[in-house]
């Protein structure tokens, strides 16, 4: 699995597949204010990136992906925290 919580902190690494939207759906559904870390992240399917945009959550780290980095989490209407 690509998706952990620990405490009010989502972890998002390796590539993140459409079977783990559900799991980071429970998870934000848990907390409405929690923070994304991406910083380990390599892919992400398209359910968990509409996930991410149904829910509000700060997002932190620079992904292992530059694409992500770049063009996906900016699209997300998110800047990345350091």
């Amino acid at each position: 699995m690509s998706i952990s919580a620990v405490g009010d902190v989502i972890y998002l690494q390796g590539p993140c597949r459409v079977e783990d939207a559900e799991t980071l759906v429970a998870l934000l559904q848990k907390s409405r204010k929690v923070t994304l870390d991406v910083s380990t992240c390599e892919s992400l399917h398209a359910a968990v990136v509409q996930a991410i945009l149904a829910f509000e959550g700060q997002i932190v780290g620079a992904p292992t992906n530059g694409f992500l980095g770049e063009f996906v989490v900016p699209a997300l209407g998110r800047t990345i925290q350091p």
